[in-house]
């Protein structure tokens, strides 16, 4: 479900480190005291990630009541940006490669190459 959150209308990563221990009521609080926003916005999930980066939990408001999702990678840890400079808008690729572990930058820029010159 959460590598494809096409079912979401918005997705908002919270940074930092997050008490993973903390329950619904917490983690809404915490969306409120760090965006200034209220959470109550249906099919908006909130995601957050504690300081072993192998899991995470998702807080979705559904219009009657608050779901809980948890995930927790089996060999991997989670690329979480830790400040709100590391936060950028990513593409539905880059989301899935960011719920299944992987980096969402590449590790070395690629240059363009230039044409050989003709000998002739």
């Amino acid at each position: 479900m959460l590598n494809d959150a096409t079912c979401f209308k918005a997705v908002y990563i919270v940074c930092g480190y997050t008490d993973l221990r903390a329950g619904i009521d917490r983690l809404a609080a915490l969306v409120e005291t760090q965006t200034g926003n209220r959470p109550y916005v249906p099919d908006a999930l909130y995601l957050f990630c504690g300081k072993r980066t192998d899991r995470i939990k998702g807080l979705v408001w559904e219009g009657d009541g608050w779901l809980l999702l948890y995930k927790r990678l089996s060999e991997s840890r989670f690329q979480w940006p830790r400040t709100p400079e590391e936060v950028r808008e990513l593409t539905p690729q880059q989301f899935r490669w960011l719920m299944e572990g992987l980096t969402i930058t590449p590790k070395k820029s690629v240059r363009p190459v230039e044409p050989p010159e003709y000998i002739g």
